[in-house]
């Protein structure tokens, strides 16, 4: 729905809808059937409501391949006051179910093969977001899984090679439809782009460097000093409230640092974690509530030797006895407006400081409510009913910017 902030515009919001299991395009399209109607006749009753699509390499290819299921959904989505501006193009495979952990990332910017996911995301986006709309935006993998990324000598040179071929396709596709469509970096604990900091780093450092600079002319056919235009135009960031929460940023200070690097945040994701201010070995048995075997839930520990980090759960249980007195943040998605989880809290407050300085001074035009992991939350934390639950969160970010 598009947000209106009274003197200025406030974006567009919407849930990503891969909370909902699917991965061919019949169970997408039927789970969009299920709960998005319902969803808008809670929070949008009177105004269309936006569409966050997560879509699947497997459900891309269908979509691709058959433009009558494209028409449909197209039909689908006027039918019931509904419009899609942003895709969720992080997980290429399957996305639910035991198992997924780092795979989530495979195949990653090393490889041809997100690289033609992406391609055609973009391109089933420009086709399917509302004409008046001036860009859409797809977020992405930063990079890759670290342990990924450090064990391939050439990770970074395929990284890079990769994304200037996905900006140059993004600007012929710009050319020829005249539909923008902007790629969004998603920094994430335990991988290649962590942190904001670590955002500018690889922009300034790699992206933005003079041979990148060359390589993005040659491909686009543009003139050396047009190539940074091109390049800041369709790649920027996803910036995801759980992930930074988790790494201890502030949010000014992380906001500010984007902005004085010329970095556009496409994506803002609203999303909370978890946090244990002093940890303990009497937490143990709440906290292995928590320790599910879908997602990595990465776990950043503050304490007096500074930061220490977790590739998941499991690994910082096994040294919770040495932790004791540290706080520790971890990458589990909770409802936005959770407060207490016994001795847990979300991070939702630094939600809330983002949405305030997005209410001063908008961070992005494109806000997406990202709570994937409803069916994995224990069950003394879920709403019984989804739609309910999808509802609140939009609801509380709503609140909290009029």
């Amino acid at each position: 729905m598009r947000l209106d902030g009274g003197d200025a515009a406030l974006g567009h919001l919407c849930y990503c809808s891969n909370i909902h299991p699917g991965e061919s395009w019949d169970q997408t399209r039927a789970a969009l059937g299920r709960y998005l109607p319902a969803v808008k006749a809670r929070v949008s009753p009177d105004a269309p409501l936006g569409v966050g699509l997560r879509l699947s390499a497997l459900a891309a290819q269908q979509l691709e391949r058959q433009a009558d299921l494209l028409l449909e959904f197209r039909q689908f989505l006027t039918r019931h006051g509904l419009y899609v501006f942003t895709v969720n193009g992080f997980p290429y495979g399957r996305f639910h179910g035991a198992g997924v952990k780092q795979q989530v990332y495979q195949p990653d910017w090393r490889r041809t093969e997100r690289l033609e996911y992406s391609n055609r995301l973009a391109v089933l986006l420009a086709r399917l977001m509302p004409p008046e709309l001036p860009w859409g935006s797809v977020s992405t993998v930063p990079g890759a899984f670290a342990a990924d990324a450090r064990a391939d000598p050439d990770s970074t040179r395929a990284i890079l090679d990769n994304l200037l071929h996905h900006v140059a396709f993004l600007q012929r596709l710009h050319m020829e439809s005249g539909r923008c469509i902007r790629l969004a970096l998603e920094p994430e604990p335990a991988c290649l782009l962590e942190t904001c900091a670590d955002a500018v780093a690889f922009f300034e450092d790699r992206l933005l460097s003079p041979l990148a600079m060359e390589q993005l002319a040659r491909l686009c056919r543009c003139p050396p000093r047009h190539a940074e235009t091109l390049l800041r135009r369709h790649l920027g960031l996803c910036l995801d409230c759980c992930h930074a929460a988790v790494e201890f940023e502030d949010p000014d200070d992380s906001l500010d640092r984007l902005e004085a690097a010329g970095l556009d945040v496409v994506k803002l994701q609203l999303s909370a974690g978890l946090r244990l201010p002093a940890v303990g070995p009497e937490h143990r048995a709440q906290l292995q509530d928590f320790a599910e075997d879908s997602y990595l839930h990465q776990v950043v520990q503050r304490g007096a030797d500074g930061l220490r980090r977790f590739d998941d759960l499991p690994a910082a249980l096994d040294r919770l006895d040495e932790a004791a007195g540290a706080e520790w943040r971890i990458h589990f998605h909770v409802p936005l407006w959770t407060r207490e989880l016994g001795a847990m809290a979300g991070t939702g407050d630094f939600v809330a400081a983002v949405l305030a300085r997005h209410r001063r001074r908008p961070v992005s035009d494109h806000l997406e409510v990202e709570t994937y992991s409803w069916h994995v939350l224990p069950e003394a934390y879920r709403d019984a009913e989804l739609a309910d639950a999808i509802a609140r969160e939009l609801n509380w970010v709503k609140e909290r910017l009029r």
